[in-house]
């Protein structure tokens, strides 16, 4: 795509690293690159939609927090904006999860046992209190600070922390049987973002003594459940290892690196299908060409890993890809593996929501 651009880059979230964004000479000269004013417009208006779209809204005025929409967008805004201020889209997320934290004991869960079935309650709350722990950690971390609500989060994520049988380390998670988040699975995955955020925590958080049978707990479920995973969540405890030493074994980690970059498709991207056997629920094949969620995620994941360095042509193939396929609107394609659903409708941008703040974090 080509674009009239400006010098100037952007953090990689949470400090981790930085790399330019786009380059232009002296006299502005037109370059092929990607456009981050668009995918800063496109990730607030997706979640602008999100937070006053009736089906979102919670009790207490708040609004649901989705591992498609909000959760990403949480990470990629923060990677765009650097070291500024967030605006204002991005505050009132942070002001809601921020009412939920503090209210814990009195906000209703997302999903319910009444409303749902029996362990929706329970799995609604340890999916929330891991994706505000998250995003708050994440805010966090690219400032050094460690506010009394995220504080809080890590409190509120702790008290859900199975202690003991076979998921000792990991917490409830839903299962609404949607690939790639909210299956039985996923359980898998949404403890490893728990280790994302309880690494990105600043001032030696994870080694407290009141914190270490708690981290050690969880990084003994994923380092001994990592080799029965679907690739995607592989990729994910990769990523995880990045920000809690120690979560993976190096083996583990070469293994999950050698295996991912095998699935390079011949056009340099990674395709979302071939990371684990999943199948659509309606019958529909799956798009198994590249699209930007899985090429996002995993070129995010081998830069942070170090298993591959700048300059390693897989990885250049990659980023070139996401270069290439940044959509007018700012946005990167993406497709559901539960359906075939309208590309255009709200719905159905979905996955296009996360695959652009994943290509967001990788570039």
């Amino acid at each position: 795509m080509l674009r009239w651009v400006r010098i100037w880059s952007v953090c990689v979230v949470c400090g981790l690293g930085s790399v330019a964004v786009d380059a232009a000479d002296a006299q502005g000269l037109r370059i092929v690159g990607w456009d981050s004013g668009a995918a800063t417009g496109y990730l607030d208006n997706r979640l602008s939609w999100w937070m006053d779209w009736p089906t979102a809204a919670r009790d207490h005025g708040t609004f649901c927090v989705s591992c498609h929409t909000v959760a990403p967008y949480a990470l990629g805004r923060t990677a765009l904006r650097g070291a500024a201020s967030p605006g204002l889209v991005e505050m009132r997320l942070l002001a809601n999860i921020e009412r939920r934290v503090i209210a814990w004991d009195e906000v209703e869960p997302f999903y319910s046992d009444e409303q749902f079935r029996v362990g929706k309650t329970i799995q609604s709350r340890g999916t929330e209190a891991i994706l505000n722990a998250l995003i708050l950690a994440n805010r966090d971390a690219g400032s050094g600070l460690f506010a009394g609500s995220t504080r809080q989060a890590l409190d509120n994520l702790w008290t859900l922390q199975d202690t003991s049988g076979a998921e000792a380390g990991s917490w409830p998670w839903l299962d609404f049987q949607l690939e790639p988040w909210e299956t039985q699975s996923a359980r898998y995955y949404g403890a490893a973002l728990a280790a994302v955020a309880v690494g990105l925590v600043p001032n030696g958080y994870a080694a407290l003594s009141q914190n270490r049978a708690r981290v050690a707990r969880l990084r003994e479920y994923l380092r001994s459940h990592v080799d029965s995973q679907h690739l995607f969540n592989r990729v994910t405890a990769l990523w995880a290892s990045t920000t809690l030493p120690q979560t993976l074994t190096a083996k583990q980690r070469s293994a999950i690196g050698d295996e991912v970059i095998r699935l390079q498709r011949e056009d340099g991207g990674w395709s979302l299908a071939s990371l684990g056997m999943f199948a659509r629920r309606d019958g529909t094949p799956i798009h198994t060409e590249s699209d930007g969620y899985a090429t996002g995620l995993v070129t995010y994941a081998l830069q942070l890993s170090g298993l591959v360095v700048a300059g390693d042509s897989r990885l250049e193939r990659g980023l070139a890809w996401l270069r290439a396929h940044q959509a007018e609107d700012g946005s990167w394609p993406a497709s559901s593996l539960n359906r075939e659903r309208d590309p255009t409708s709200d719905r159905g941008r979905f996955m296009r929501d996360a695959a652009t703040a994943y290509a967001v974090l990788a570039l």
